[in-house]
């Protein structure tokens, strides 16, 4: 029997559930609230991952390929060359491309639908969503939130409202000897308690952004680092991000009905760099294979144990002072740097357990931060 499914929200998580599922047979079909599929241009950073989970799909949506980390803190720096380059990924285009690949596969498509709520009918999911011109009710077995970090699906089931964080990035000119496949990182965290970038998304141009707790205190310290290092912003792109503060069960029962979450509107971010594609994704194939296997699936399991690892280590790294940032710097000579270049941000359990073994100090200046009194 096919199963039909009704995706809320055009989202990147959302459009891969999408072609999945369409893919496998299921009745897809696919509500967005804006007129059409075209979110506004955002450049993500992301590991080799990417490409491993989407395939050929990736390549149209990849702008820039980074092989080499500069830090910064305090007067140190250190640098990492990586194995596996890193991918520079436009969000805008990758959504698009998925969309297309989700239409392809049989998915329908319905732009200028917003999500209004649901509730339970029978065995069915009952749920209405409103054009310009009128409401719609329809009903569905499944219903995936696939609407971002103020899901108003997640609202309407009944989840919690997750945290959030601000991102902000100014598109700037790159400095004429910044070269376009190497990414800079400043820990400042007097300013902030996760850490300043210039990611290149060309020869010539880039992003540098951080993440702030608070909106204006965000826009404030950027600015002021763009005066310090004298950049000029082009644009600004923004977003709030979901802050992963533990596992929240990403599927719940309504009445007879089931309800997922995916993606930002699930929290499946890693809090270390609030970097949320590879996991969107990885939680997204979770739920494709929860429902066509009808039962729990072991990639989720998977991901919430990586998840909850970055946030071990945020926990660790928030409580950091500009000098204990130096003195991790200080500490990645080349034994330590090796496993930062063999593994990625997306294969923590190795990354640390070979980062640990290699440079046993950082398990003191770990533990010294995390529970000790600053």
């Amino acid at each position: 029997m096919r199963k039909d499914i009704t995706i809320i929200g055009g989202s990147a998580a959302g459009m891969l559930s999408a072609y999945w599922l369409a893919r496998a047979g299921c009745r897809v079909r696919v509500f967005e609230g804006d007129h059409k599929i075209d979110p506004p241009p955002r450049t993500l950073i992301v590991t080799e991952s990417f490409r491993s989970v989407l395939g050929p799909i990736a390549d149209n949506s990849i702008v820039n390929t980074i092989n080499r980390f500069e830090l910064f803190a305090d007067g140190r720096s250190a640098s990492v060359s990586l194995r596996r380059p890193d991918l520079i990924v436009e969000r805008s285009a990758l959504i698009q491309n998925l969309a297309e690949r989700a239409e392809g596969a049989g998915a329908r498509i319905l732009c200028d639908h917003r999500f209004l709520g649901l509730r339970p009918n029978g065995s069915r999911l009952q749920f209405r969503v409103a054009t310009n011109s009128h409401t719609v009710e329809s009903a569905t077995e499944i219903v995936i939130g696939a609407d971002g970090a103020f899901s108003d699906v997640a609202r309407s089931a009944g989840w919690p409202e997750a945290p959030t964080v601000s991102l902000l990035q100014a598109v700037v000119d790159l400095p004429k000897d910044m070269p376009p496949h190497t990414t800079r990182v400043w820990f400042l965290p007097e300013e902030t308690p996760y850490f300043y970038w210039l990611i290149p998304d060309s020869r010539n141009r880039g992003v540098l952004g951080l993440i702030g707790e608070d909106k204006d205190h965000t826009r404030k310290s950027l600015e002021r680092f763009l005066e310090k290092k004298k950049f000029s912003a082009l644009d600004f792109q923004t977003a709030l991000i979901p802050r992963y503060t533990g596992w929240i069960p990403n599927h719940r029962r309504l009445g007879m009905g089931h309800v997922y979450l995916v993606g930002d509107a699930a929290g499946h971010v890693k809090v270390t760099t609030v970097g949320g594609i590879v996991t969107g994704f990885q939680g997204a194939l979770g739920v494709v294979e929860a429902i066509l296997k009808g039962g729990k699936s072991l990639r989720l399991r998977k991901l919430r144990h990586e998840l909850d690892r970055h946030l071990l280590i945020r926990r660790v790294l928030h409580r950091f002072s500009q000098a204990d940032y130096a003195k991790l710097l200080d500490m990645l000579g080349p034994s330590a740097r090796h496993p930062l270049s063999a593994f990625t941000r997306d294969e923590s359990s190795k990354l640390l357990f070979r980062l640990l073994v290699r440079q046993p100090a950082l398990i003191v200046l770990g533990m010294r931060s995390l529970f000790l009194d600053k």
